[in-house]
Protein backbone atom coordinates (compact mmCIF):
# COMPACT_ATOMS: atom_id res chain seq x y z
CA UNK A 1 0.00 0.00 0.00
CA UNK A 2 1.83 3.38 -1.10
CA UNK A 3 2.33 6.15 1.34
CA UNK A 4 -0.10 8.47 1.19
CA UNK A 5 1.52 11.16 3.13
CA UNK A 6 1.01 15.11 1.74
CA UNK A 7 4.16 17.09 0.70
CA UNK A 8 4.49 20.56 -0.28
CA UNK A 9 3.92 21.69 -3.79
CA UNK A 10 7.59 21.32 -5.14
CA UNK A 11 7.29 21.31 -8.77
CA UNK A 12 8.22 24.76 -10.72
CA UNK A 13 5.68 24.80 -13.95
CA UNK A 14 3.62 27.50 -14.20
CA UNK A 15 0.12 27.33 -15.18
CA UNK A 16 -0.13 30.17 -18.06
CA UNK A 17 -3.56 31.61 -18.83
CA UNK A 18 -4.37 31.27 -22.43
CA UNK A 19 -4.80 34.50 -24.44
CA UNK A 20 -7.68 32.78 -25.66
CA UNK A 21 -9.34 32.49 -22.73
CA UNK A 22 -12.22 34.40 -20.85
CA UNK A 23 -10.91 35.17 -16.86
CA UNK A 24 -13.65 32.65 -15.72
CA UNK A 25 -12.19 29.93 -18.52
CA UNK A 26 -9.81 27.96 -17.00
CA UNK A 27 -5.85 28.49 -16.50
CA UNK A 28 -3.51 26.15 -19.19
CA UNK A 29 -0.76 24.19 -18.03
CA UNK A 30 1.50 24.60 -21.22
CA UNK A 31 0.47 24.67 -24.51
CA UNK A 32 0.05 22.47 -27.29
CA UNK A 33 2.81 24.23 -29.38
CA UNK A 34 6.83 23.44 -29.57
CA UNK A 35 6.22 19.53 -30.60
CA UNK A 36 6.20 18.43 -34.11
CA UNK A 37 2.94 16.82 -35.14
CA UNK A 38 5.63 14.49 -36.85
CA UNK A 39 6.50 13.62 -33.14
CA UNK A 40 3.08 12.25 -32.24
CA UNK A 41 0.68 12.96 -30.32
CA UNK A 42 1.02 13.61 -26.39
CA UNK A 43 -1.94 13.01 -24.16
CA UNK A 44 -2.16 15.20 -20.95
CA UNK A 45 -1.64 12.69 -18.87
CA UNK A 46 1.37 11.60 -20.58
CA UNK A 47 2.81 15.38 -19.97
CA UNK A 48 1.58 15.63 -16.60
CA UNK A 49 3.24 12.41 -15.58
CA UNK A 50 6.82 13.26 -17.37
CA UNK A 51 7.15 16.09 -14.82
CA UNK A 52 6.40 14.24 -12.18
CA UNK A 53 2.94 15.34 -11.71
CA UNK A 54 3.83 18.07 -10.27
CA UNK A 55 0.42 19.68 -11.00
CA UNK A 56 -0.31 17.47 -7.99
CA UNK A 57 2.19 17.76 -5.33
CA UNK A 58 0.81 19.09 -2.31
CA UNK A 59 -2.89 17.99 -2.26
CA UNK A 60 -5.52 15.86 -1.55
CA UNK A 61 -6.35 14.51 -5.24
CA UNK A 62 -9.73 12.20 -6.05
CA UNK A 63 -9.89 10.91 -9.71
CA UNK A 64 -12.39 10.53 -12.16
CA UNK A 65 -11.80 8.51 -14.69
CA UNK A 66 -12.59 5.08 -16.76
CA UNK A 67 -10.35 2.68 -18.48
CA UNK A 68 -8.94 4.95 -20.93
CA UNK A 69 -7.24 7.36 -18.44
CA UNK A 70 -3.89 5.44 -19.54
CA UNK A 71 -0.36 6.52 -19.75
CA UNK A 72 1.18 5.53 -23.17
CA UNK A 73 3.59 3.13 -22.12
CA UNK A 74 2.81 2.55 -18.07
CA UNK A 75 -0.53 1.84 -17.15
CA UNK A 76 -3.71 3.89 -16.09
CA UNK A 77 -2.97 7.55 -14.05
CA UNK A 78 -4.39 6.15 -10.83
CA UNK A 79 -1.92 3.25 -10.64
CA UNK A 80 0.64 5.63 -11.46
CA UNK A 81 -0.59 8.41 -9.51
CA UNK A 82 -0.76 5.88 -6.27
CA UNK A 83 2.63 4.33 -6.52
CA UNK A 84 4.44 7.52 -5.56
CA UNK A 85 5.19 8.59 -1.65
CA UNK A 86 4.84 12.20 -3.03
CA UNK A 87 1.36 12.20 -3.97
CA UNK A 88 -2.00 12.17 -1.99
CA UNK A 89 -4.51 9.95 -3.52
CA UNK A 90 -7.23 10.08 -1.62
CA UNK A 91 -10.31 7.92 -3.82
CA UNK A 92 -11.83 7.38 -7.66
CA UNK A 93 -15.02 8.57 -8.74
CA UNK A 94 -16.41 5.60 -11.18
CA UNK A 95 -18.64 7.12 -14.16
CA UNK A 96 -21.66 4.94 -16.14
CA UNK A 97 -19.69 1.53 -16.90
CA UNK A 98 -17.91 2.18 -13.82
CA UNK A 99 -14.20 2.81 -13.32
CA UNK A 100 -12.78 -0.86 -14.83
CA UNK A 101 -15.16 -0.72 -16.93
CA UNK A 102 -17.17 -3.89 -16.24
CA UNK A 103 -21.13 -2.41 -16.74
CA UNK A 104 -22.94 -2.19 -19.65
CA UNK A 105 -24.85 0.59 -20.93
CA UNK A 106 -27.46 2.43 -18.13
CA UNK A 107 -24.69 0.65 -15.28
CA UNK A 108 -21.56 1.24 -13.02
CA UNK A 109 -19.79 -0.52 -10.99
CA UNK A 110 -20.78 -0.30 -7.16
CA UNK A 111 -18.39 1.06 -4.61
CA UNK A 112 -15.17 -1.07 -4.16
CA UNK A 113 -12.08 -1.06 -3.08
CA UNK A 114 -9.72 -1.14 -5.51
CA UNK A 115 -7.33 -4.27 -5.09
CA UNK A 116 -4.36 -3.15 -7.01
CA UNK A 117 -4.22 0.59 -5.37
CA UNK A 118 -6.08 -0.15 -1.89
CA UNK A 119 -7.91 3.23 -3.19
CA UNK A 120 -12.03 3.42 -2.44
CA UNK A 121 -13.87 3.52 -6.09
CA UNK A 122 -16.74 5.47 -5.23
CA UNK A 123 -19.72 4.95 -7.72
CA UNK A 124 -20.35 8.64 -9.40
CA UNK A 125 -22.94 7.00 -12.01
CA UNK A 126 -26.31 9.36 -12.03
CA UNK A 127 -24.92 11.40 -9.38
CA UNK A 128 -25.94 15.01 -9.28
CA UNK A 129 -23.60 17.89 -8.14
CA UNK A 130 -24.65 17.62 -4.68
CA UNK A 131 -24.31 13.77 -4.36
CA UNK A 132 -20.87 14.20 -5.78
CA UNK A 133 -20.19 17.31 -3.59
CA UNK A 134 -21.00 14.62 -1.19
CA UNK A 135 -18.56 12.34 -2.19
CA UNK A 136 -15.84 14.35 -2.74
CA UNK A 137 -16.23 15.98 0.93
CA UNK A 138 -16.38 12.13 2.58
CA UNK A 139 -13.54 11.47 0.56
CA UNK A 140 -11.43 14.65 1.73
CA UNK A 141 -10.52 15.32 -1.67
CA UNK A 142 -9.54 19.29 -2.12
CA UNK A 143 -8.53 18.40 -5.72
CA UNK A 144 -10.18 16.41 -8.69
CA UNK A 145 -8.33 15.26 -11.94
CA UNK A 146 -10.40 14.26 -15.14
CA UNK A 147 -9.26 12.05 -17.23
CA UNK A 148 -12.02 10.31 -19.74
CA UNK A 149 -11.62 9.44 -23.37
CA UNK A 150 -14.16 11.11 -24.96
CA UNK A 151 -15.85 10.76 -28.37
CA UNK A 152 -17.19 14.32 -28.83
CA UNK A 153 -20.81 13.94 -28.55
CA UNK A 154 -23.25 15.60 -26.42
CA UNK A 155 -25.35 12.40 -25.70
CA UNK A 156 -22.42 10.82 -24.58
CA UNK A 157 -22.62 11.13 -20.72
CA UNK A 158 -18.90 11.59 -19.36
CA UNK A 159 -19.09 15.11 -20.17
CA UNK A 160 -21.75 15.22 -18.09
CA UNK A 161 -20.10 13.80 -15.22
CA UNK A 162 -17.86 16.29 -15.77
CA UNK A 163 -20.16 19.07 -15.55
CA UNK A 164 -21.92 18.03 -12.61
CA UNK A 165 -17.97 17.23 -11.18
CA UNK A 166 -17.22 20.83 -11.48
CA UNK A 167 -20.21 22.31 -9.62
CA UNK A 168 -19.71 20.11 -7.25
CA UNK A 169 -16.03 20.91 -6.76
CA UNK A 170 -17.30 24.42 -7.03
CA UNK A 171 -19.31 24.23 -3.42
CA UNK A 172 -17.05 22.21 -2.08
CA UNK A 173 -13.74 24.62 -2.74
CA UNK A 174 -12.02 21.78 -5.01
CA UNK A 175 -9.63 22.78 -7.69
CA UNK A 176 -10.26 20.57 -11.34
CA UNK A 177 -7.82 19.82 -13.20
CA UNK A 178 -8.84 18.12 -16.45
CA UNK A 179 -5.92 15.36 -18.36
CA UNK A 180 -6.71 16.08 -21.80
CA UNK A 181 -7.77 13.83 -24.74
CA UNK A 182 -7.65 14.56 -28.14
CA UNK A 183 -11.36 14.40 -29.69
CA UNK A 184 -11.50 11.34 -32.07
CA UNK A 185 -14.28 12.72 -34.28
CA UNK A 186 -11.76 16.61 -35.01
CA UNK A 187 -13.11 19.82 -34.85
CA UNK A 188 -16.34 19.86 -36.20
CA UNK A 189 -19.51 21.15 -35.02
CA UNK A 190 -22.72 19.98 -36.29
CA UNK A 191 -26.06 19.03 -35.13
CA UNK A 192 -28.72 20.61 -33.36
CA UNK A 193 -28.59 22.75 -30.45
CA UNK A 194 -30.36 21.04 -27.16
CA UNK A 195 -33.38 23.03 -26.08
CA UNK A 196 -33.88 23.50 -22.15
CA UNK A 197 -37.24 21.35 -22.27
CA UNK A 198 -35.41 18.36 -23.19
CA UNK A 199 -32.64 18.07 -21.30
CA UNK A 200 -32.13 14.72 -19.60
CA UNK A 201 -28.76 12.37 -18.38
CA UNK A 202 -27.85 12.21 -22.30
CA UNK A 203 -27.96 16.10 -22.92
CA UNK A 204 -27.93 17.83 -19.29
CA UNK A 205 -27.15 21.64 -20.85
CA UNK A 206 -27.81 23.46 -23.96
CA UNK A 207 -24.30 22.63 -26.36
CA UNK A 208 -24.69 21.25 -30.00
CA UNK A 209 -25.01 17.57 -30.52
CA UNK A 210 -21.29 17.50 -31.93
CA UNK A 211 -19.38 20.19 -30.00
CA UNK A 212 -15.76 19.42 -31.85
CA UNK A 213 -13.96 20.16 -28.66
CA UNK A 214 -12.04 18.54 -26.16
CA UNK A 215 -12.89 17.56 -22.87
CA UNK A 216 -10.32 20.28 -21.49
CA UNK A 217 -12.07 22.89 -23.87
CA UNK A 218 -15.64 21.85 -23.15
CA UNK A 219 -14.73 22.23 -19.59
CA UNK A 220 -13.65 25.80 -20.10
CA UNK A 221 -16.26 26.43 -22.19
CA UNK A 222 -18.50 25.19 -19.55
CA UNK A 223 -16.66 27.20 -17.03
CA UNK A 224 -17.17 30.17 -19.22
CA UNK A 225 -20.51 29.88 -20.03
CA UNK A 226 -22.50 27.59 -17.93
CA UNK A 227 -21.61 27.35 -14.10
CA UNK A 228 -21.75 31.36 -14.05
CA UNK A 229 -25.42 30.40 -14.33
CA UNK A 230 -25.54 27.33 -12.35
CA UNK A 231 -27.21 27.22 -8.91
CA UNK A 232 -25.20 30.34 -7.01
CA UNK A 233 -23.24 31.34 -9.75
CA UNK A 234 -19.13 31.66 -10.07
CA UNK A 235 -16.98 29.19 -11.32
CA UNK A 236 -14.28 26.88 -10.72
CA UNK A 237 -10.49 27.22 -10.24
CA UNK A 238 -9.98 24.87 -13.50
CA UNK A 239 -6.43 23.95 -15.15
CA UNK A 240 -6.42 22.22 -17.81
CA UNK A 241 -3.28 19.90 -19.33
CA UNK A 242 -3.23 20.41 -22.28
CA UNK A 243 -2.47 17.33 -25.57
CA UNK A 244 0.83 18.37 -27.66
CA UNK A 245 1.38 17.45 -31.39
CA UNK A 246 -2.65 17.23 -32.09
CA UNK A 247 -3.80 18.74 -35.07
CA UNK A 248 -7.67 19.25 -34.12
CA UNK A 249 -8.86 18.50 -37.91
CA UNK A 250 -7.73 15.49 -37.38
CA UNK A 251 -9.45 11.94 -36.24
CA UNK A 252 -8.92 8.59 -34.16
CA UNK A 253 -6.97 6.74 -37.07
CA UNK A 254 -4.73 9.64 -37.45
CA UNK A 255 -3.43 10.13 -33.66
CA UNK A 256 -0.93 7.17 -33.76
CA UNK A 257 -2.50 6.50 -30.03
CA UNK A 258 -3.95 3.14 -28.38
CA UNK A 259 -7.91 2.94 -29.07
CA UNK A 260 -9.23 2.22 -25.33
CA UNK A 261 -12.89 1.54 -25.52
CA UNK A 262 -14.63 4.55 -23.79
CA UNK A 263 -17.58 1.48 -23.11
CA UNK A 264 -18.37 -1.33 -23.89
CA UNK A 265 -20.20 -0.49 -27.11
CA UNK A 266 -17.16 1.87 -28.45
CA UNK A 267 -14.84 -1.25 -29.46
CA UNK A 268 -12.96 0.99 -31.98
CA UNK A 269 -11.76 4.19 -33.64
CA UNK A 270 -14.89 3.43 -36.29
CA UNK A 271 -17.54 3.50 -33.84
CA UNK A 272 -16.03 6.57 -32.45
CA UNK A 273 -16.10 8.47 -35.67
CA UNK A 274 -20.03 7.86 -36.58
CA UNK A 275 -21.73 7.45 -33.32
CA UNK A 276 -22.04 11.18 -33.39
CA UNK A 277 -25.15 9.89 -35.89
CA UNK A 278 -26.01 6.63 -35.28
CA UNK A 279 -26.63 7.00 -31.76
CA UNK A 280 -30.22 8.22 -33.44
CA UNK A 281 -31.48 4.68 -33.84
CA UNK A 282 -30.82 4.36 -30.40
CA UNK A 283 -34.58 6.33 -30.48
CA UNK A 284 -35.92 3.96 -32.63
CA UNK A 285 -37.08 0.31 -32.81
CA UNK A 286 -33.97 -0.24 -35.64
CA UNK A 287 -31.03 -2.16 -34.18
CA UNK A 288 -28.09 0.12 -33.42
CA UNK A 289 -25.98 -2.76 -33.60
CA UNK A 290 -25.76 -3.26 -29.74
CA UNK A 291 -24.89 -7.09 -29.67
CA UNK A 292 -23.14 -7.76 -32.28
CA UNK A 293 -19.18 -6.90 -32.69
CA UNK A 294 -19.89 -3.32 -34.89
CA UNK A 295 -22.29 -1.83 -32.86
CA UNK A 296 -23.65 1.59 -33.94
CA UNK A 297 -21.76 0.68 -37.45
CA UNK A 298 -24.47 -2.12 -38.54
CA UNK A 299 -27.80 -0.75 -38.26
CA UNK A 300 -30.91 -2.50 -39.13
CA UNK A 301 -34.28 -4.21 -38.42
CA UNK A 302 -36.48 -7.68 -39.56
CA UNK A 303 -38.60 -5.61 -41.32
CA UNK A 304 -36.20 -3.97 -43.10
CA UNK A 305 -34.39 -5.46 -46.82
CA UNK A 306 -31.93 -5.00 -49.59
CA UNK A 307 -33.42 -1.32 -50.69
CA UNK A 308 -32.36 0.04 -47.52
CA UNK A 309 -28.96 0.12 -48.32
CA UNK A 310 -29.61 0.62 -52.33
CA UNK A 311 -31.32 3.63 -51.48
CA UNK A 312 -28.71 5.37 -49.48
CA UNK A 313 -25.72 4.96 -52.03
CA UNK A 314 -28.30 6.05 -54.41
CA UNK A 315 -27.85 9.59 -52.28
CA UNK A 316 -23.89 9.49 -52.58
CA UNK A 317 -23.54 10.48 -49.51
CA UNK A 318 -20.18 12.11 -48.74
CA UNK A 319 -17.12 9.97 -47.44
CA UNK A 320 -19.55 6.66 -46.79
CA UNK A 321 -20.58 3.73 -48.17
CA UNK A 322 -23.45 1.17 -47.03
CA UNK A 323 -22.67 -2.63 -47.39
CA UNK A 324 -26.02 -4.59 -47.65
CA UNK A 325 -25.98 -6.90 -44.32
CA UNK A 326 -27.50 -9.13 -41.98
CA UNK A 327 -26.96 -9.86 -38.27
CA UNK A 328 -28.33 -11.47 -35.33
CA UNK A 329 -28.00 -9.40 -31.96
CA UNK A 330 -27.11 -11.12 -29.07
CA UNK A 331 -28.83 -8.79 -26.60
CA UNK A 332 -30.68 -5.19 -26.81
CA UNK A 333 -33.08 -4.86 -29.43
CA UNK A 334 -34.20 -7.62 -31.56
CA UNK A 335 -32.26 -9.81 -29.45
CA UNK A 336 -31.80 -13.26 -31.75
CA UNK A 337 -33.45 -12.23 -34.43
CA UNK A 338 -32.23 -11.97 -37.70
CA UNK A 339 -32.02 -7.95 -38.58
CA UNK A 340 -31.43 -6.56 -42.60
CA UNK A 341 -29.93 -3.47 -43.12
CA UNK A 342 -26.34 -2.10 -43.51
CA UNK A 343 -22.80 -1.93 -42.16
CA UNK A 344 -21.67 2.02 -42.53
CA UNK A 345 -17.98 2.03 -44.38
CA UNK A 346 -16.04 5.58 -43.95
CA UNK A 347 -14.41 5.83 -46.82
CA UNK A 348 -13.03 9.46 -45.78
CA UNK A 349 -13.13 10.34 -42.56
CA UNK A 350 -12.44 14.58 -43.18
CA UNK A 351 -15.85 14.17 -45.71
CA UNK A 352 -17.63 12.10 -43.83
CA UNK A 353 -20.32 13.53 -41.77
CA UNK A 354 -22.33 11.53 -39.54
CA UNK A 355 -25.04 13.80 -37.79
CA UNK A 356 -26.34 14.53 -42.25
CA UNK A 357 -25.58 10.72 -42.76
CA UNK A 358 -27.61 9.53 -40.06
CA UNK A 359 -31.08 11.80 -40.90
CA UNK A 360 -30.68 10.40 -44.31
CA UNK A 361 -30.69 6.99 -42.85
CA UNK A 362 -33.64 7.93 -40.68
CA UNK A 363 -35.71 9.20 -43.36
CA UNK A 364 -35.10 6.10 -45.61
CA UNK A 365 -35.72 3.64 -42.75
CA UNK A 366 -39.37 5.85 -42.28
CA UNK A 367 -40.62 4.57 -45.24
CA UNK A 368 -41.38 0.97 -44.43
CA UNK A 369 -44.53 0.01 -42.41
CA UNK A 370 -42.24 -1.36 -39.46
CA UNK A 371 -40.41 1.85 -38.38
CA UNK A 372 -41.56 3.53 -34.89
CA UNK A 373 -39.26 5.70 -32.63
CA UNK A 374 -38.76 4.60 -29.20
CA UNK A 375 -41.07 5.09 -26.36
CA UNK A 376 -39.93 6.70 -22.75
CA UNK A 377 -42.12 4.79 -20.98
CA UNK A 378 -40.89 6.88 -17.76
CA UNK A 379 -41.67 10.05 -18.88
CA UNK A 380 -45.39 10.99 -20.24
CA UNK A 381 -44.32 14.47 -20.84
CA UNK A 382 -41.53 13.52 -23.42
CA UNK A 383 -42.38 10.22 -24.56
CA UNK A 384 -39.87 9.86 -27.29
CA UNK A 385 -36.08 8.69 -26.85
CA UNK A 386 -35.09 10.76 -29.69
CA UNK A 387 -36.56 14.22 -28.73
CA UNK A 388 -33.71 13.99 -26.20
CA UNK A 389 -30.91 12.38 -27.77
CA UNK A 390 -31.35 15.33 -30.62
CA UNK A 391 -32.31 18.52 -28.19
CA UNK A 392 -36.26 18.99 -29.22
CA UNK A 393 -39.28 17.13 -31.25
CA UNK A 394 -38.24 19.27 -34.54
CA UNK A 395 -36.07 16.16 -36.04
CA UNK A 396 -39.02 14.00 -35.32
CA UNK A 397 -41.19 15.65 -36.66
CA UNK A 398 -39.67 16.86 -39.73
CA UNK A 399 -39.32 13.48 -40.66
CA UNK A 400 -42.64 12.41 -40.15
CA UNK A 401 -43.73 15.23 -42.10
CA UNK A 402 -41.34 14.10 -45.40
CA UNK A 403 -39.07 16.75 -44.90
CA UNK A 404 -35.93 15.78 -47.03
CA UNK A 405 -32.19 15.77 -45.57
CA UNK A 406 -31.25 18.92 -46.69
CA UNK A 407 -33.91 20.89 -45.49
CA UNK A 408 -33.75 18.90 -42.00
CA UNK A 409 -30.30 20.10 -41.61
CA UNK A 410 -30.61 23.85 -42.56
CA UNK A 411 -32.87 24.15 -39.86
CA UNK A 412 -30.03 23.83 -37.10
CA UNK A 413 -27.09 25.92 -39.03
CA UNK A 414 -27.68 28.89 -37.80
CA UNK A 415 -27.21 27.38 -34.02
CA UNK A 416 -23.97 25.76 -35.19
CA UNK A 417 -22.76 28.90 -36.29
CA UNK A 418 -23.45 30.83 -32.76
CA UNK A 419 -22.17 27.72 -30.98
CA UNK A 420 -18.85 28.11 -33.32
CA UNK A 421 -18.95 31.57 -32.67
CA UNK A 422 -19.11 31.14 -29.09
CA UNK A 423 -17.10 28.18 -28.28
CA UNK A 424 -13.99 30.12 -29.80
CA UNK A 425 -12.47 31.73 -26.57
CA UNK A 426 -12.34 28.57 -25.12
CA UNK A 427 -10.18 26.42 -28.07
CA UNK A 428 -6.84 25.51 -27.09
CA UNK A 429 -5.70 24.23 -30.19
CA UNK A 430 -5.78 25.30 -34.19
Amino acid sequence: MPSRRSLLAAGTTAALASPLASPAAGAVAGRSGGRSRAQGVVPGADVAAARGWSVLRGRRVGVISNPTGVLRDTGHIVDSMAARDDLDIVGVFGPEHGFRGSAQAGGSEPEFTDPRTGLTVYDAYGANAAKLAELFTRAGADTIVFDIQDVGVRYYTYIWTMYGAMVAARSTGARFVVLDRPNPVGRRADGPLMTEEFTSGVGAEVIIQQHGMTVGELARYFNGELLPKEGGGGTVELEVVPVRGWDPYSTAHEHGLPWVPPSPNMPTPDTAVVYAGTGYFEGTNLSEGRGTTRPFEFIGAPYLDHRYGDRLNARNLPGVRFREGYFVPTFGKHSGATCAGVQIHVTDPRRYRPIPTAVAMLVEARRYPGFAWRQDSWDAERPFWIDKLSGSPRLREMIDAGEDVDGITAAWRDEVRAFEQTRRAYLLYR
